[in-house]
């Protein structure tokens, strides 16, 4: 194999040992704990030869070119193995794989890679061996917050922080930005999808190799600022505890590193990590090296394509799910993510696409990979896309339902976003409240905590779609009145219905633009604002308090809410949150009303004193000088009213959210 190029078959053969290779031998390359080489395992069932090519040498005219290369073993199911060694982490490899008769031959990437090269790049770049005992973990005593406690923060790694002189964010960037992140009072992130993808730009759903972060994602070990980034990380780890050993300058070469990095700082910093996977397809552009074809039969009938049916989705293929190696493959990769990644759960992206393309076949998957994970790792969270949401998604899987542990919902989502944009039209529009009541607690489920809650989202707010909520709330001017205090109301009531909270990177500081995946977009986040523009500062105290109340009171974070007032023509809604024997009832009042109410006779759960413990209004100009409030409490002591004991008169303010704790 000596001075040929990898696109040609080797010259000579020299068969693999076999040595190390057992039916547990894992898939793809994996460096033996030992150090004394790798393992090679590969699934090819209709390809010839498979072979390694490894040694890689760059030449005078930048052509990469393999010294080495060995033959792999076929095993009788279908899989390719063999030992190379002397192998280390950071050597470079490709598989070298010759179809069936009338198939094609040529260079394939390992599909369980867990990094690619910048150079050469995709779709041309090589594998990287990485030994998963070289990182060096800071979060042996972290634990992950309660299901029911989740405040998502959904952000996209490319355009969500991107420093000045940069071109795209990267996971680096997301750890500068940790400690704003914690000061939010999120407690998870949910990155879009972070693999590798083929295009230049992406929101990530169109991946190609599964196990290996994008690289456009990474900052190369020849970039000049690398040593700053060091730095900072290694400050910001230090600030959370000064009894962590800093990171080595080894420690931050390379995409796998930095995705561990920010896994691990996130949890330094007391955040989780909700990955996005997409197991309902992969691709778009394939490419000739991929997973697409891996055995090489010959190109034309998609069903010969190994991993992939020739069902299309979102521009790509449906997985194969009736194939018991394809499932296997996807639950191998979910389970690199929770114990090699130390991911703290998913948020499976379309499960209601593989439920119909793939059948019997594809809700067994959804069993065995929510039952797999849950088994190895049960505090990691799975939470599903599935349109229209249905119980049986979070239903156990005992009982034959799909096992995940929560569901992105909509019927929140659409009742608030309607009633901002009705409220909008005008003080005589009709403002449909008791929608909004109806959904408060997810009533298609019936735990409500597993409904994730948003207001936008990715597929939302992306540029050419709908609004972002300012924007509804008052077309004409994102900062006017009408817009800042109606999307208080949207916000609060979000973070104070039944469910986990999930907020869109952004909505925290009243962002008005649709948002793009293209860094070089215009619709990138304002952070710049929140320097000199008021309004997005005091959007973000209001958030950041809120999100306060909601982690000190209990009642915020259970199941129980009984929504006892519903008033569309005073567009005036109020709920009771209780958790039984914790005490602190909770009694929300929100208004979508232009002017406000200075004595509003309203029922109440419990006679006695109620503190008025949050008032959206006083965020309006913080601290506003003309608040309408309650003097910092009410004293209930009516007559019942409202289906409730007894009642209060009560202040409540123009588009307002107000709480009132006992």
């Amino acid at each position: 194999m000596i001075g040929r190029s990898e696109t040609e078959p080797p010259l000579t053969v020299q068969r693999l040992s076999l040595e190390h290779i057992t039916d547990r031998t894992p898939m793809g390359g994996t460096l033996l704990p030992s150090g004394v080489g790798a393992t090679f395992r590969v699934w090819a069932p209709a390809a010839r030869e498979v072979h390694v090519l490894w040694d890689y040498t760059k030449t005078p005219d930048g052509t990469w070119t393999p010294r080495r290369t060995g033959q792999l073993t076929k095993m009788e199911d279908g899989r390719w193995a063999g030992f190379v060694p002397g192998l280390k982490h950071g050597d470079r490899y490709l598989f070298h794989v010759l179809g069936p008769v009338g198939g094609t031959e040529g260079p394939k990437r390992d599909p369980f890679a867990r990094d690619l090269t910048d150079d050469p790049m995709w779709p041309n770049c090589h594998c990287l061996l990485y030994d998963p005992a070289a990182f060096p973990w800071h979060d042996a005593h972290w634990k992950p917050p309660l299901f029911h406690e989740l405040v998502i923060y959904q952000l996209h790694i490319g355009t969500w922080y991107i420093p000045v002189g940069r071109n795209n964010g990267t996971f680096l960037d997301v750890i500068d930005r940790l400690p704003y992140l914690k000061s939010l009072g999120i407690n998870a992130i949910q990155p879009l999808p972070i693999v590798e993808f083929p295009t230049m730009f992406s929101l990530g759903y169109n991946g190609v190799d599964y196990f290996s972060p994008e690289t456009d994602y990474a900052v190369t070990a020849d970039d000049p600022h690398l040593p700053r980034y060091l730095e900072r990380v290694n400050t910001l780890l230090h600030q959370a505890d000064p009894r962590l050993k800093p990171y080595d300058p080894a420690d931050i070469v390379g995409g796998a590193s930095q995705f561990r990095m920010m896994v691990d700082l996130c949890h330094v910093y007391g955040l989780a990590v909700i990955l996005d996977v997409v197991y309902n397809h992969a691709g778009g552009d394939f490419g000739d090296r991929c997973l697409y074809f891996f055995d090489r039969k010959p190109y034309g009938n998609l069903n010969d394509s190994l991993y992939f049916t020739d069902r299309g989705w979102a521009g790509g293929l449906v997985f194969a799910y009736w194939n018991r190696d394809v499932r296997q493959f996807l639950i191998d990769n979910a389970l690199f993510y929770l114990q090699e990644c130390h991911a703290d759960g998913f948020r499976y992206d379309e499960v209601s696409v593989i439920k119909q393309e793939g059948g019997e076949h594809g809700w067994r998957f959804c069993q065995h990979v929510t039952d797999t994970g849950r088994y190895l790792k049960p505090e990691a969270i799975h939470i599903a896309e599935h349109w229209p949401p249905e119980q049986a998604v979070v239903t156990p899987t005992g009982q034959g339902g799909a096992g995940f542990d929560a569901l992105q919902t909509d019927g929140l989502r659409e009742a608030i976003r309607s009633a901002i944009g009705q409220a909008s039209a005008g003080a005589a529009a009709f403002v449909d409240m008791d929608r909004i009541a109806k959904e408060l607690a997810s009533p298609l489920l019936a735990d409500p905590w597993r409904a994730v809650q948003c207001i936008e989202n990715h597929d939302l707010v992306y540029k050419g779609r709908d609004d972002r909520i300012p924007r509804l709330a008052d077309r004409t001017n994102t900062r006017s009145w009408y817009a800042r205090s109606r999307s208080r109301v949207a916000q609060g009531l979000m973070l104070t219905a039944v469910g986990i909270p999930h907020l869109f990177m952004g909505q925290e500081i009243l962002e008005d633009k649709p948002w793009h995946d293209e860094p070089g977009s215009p619709y990138q986040i304002w952070w710049e604002g929140l320097e000199s523009d008021k309004v997005m500062l005091d959007f973000l105290r209001f958030t950041r308090e809120l999100l306060g109340v909601r982690r000190q009171l209990p009642a915020l974070t259970g199941t129980d809410l009984n929504v006892f007032h519903v008033h569309n023509g005073n567009r005036v809604l109020a709920f009771h949150r209780w958790l039984a024997g914790k005490g602190q009832d909770v009694v929300v009042v929100a208004s979508l009303n232009e002017r406000t109410y200075w004595a509003y006779d309203l029922g109440f759960p419990l006679p006695g004193y109620w503190r008025e413990i949050f008032n959206s209004d006083v965020y309006d100009g913080w601290v506003n000088p003309w608040v309408a409030g309650n003097g910092g409490g009410i004293l209930a002591d009516g007559r019942p009213l409202h289906g409730l004991p007894t009642s209060a008169t009560i202040v409540i303010p123009a588009n307002s959210i107000v709480l009132f704790a006992k």
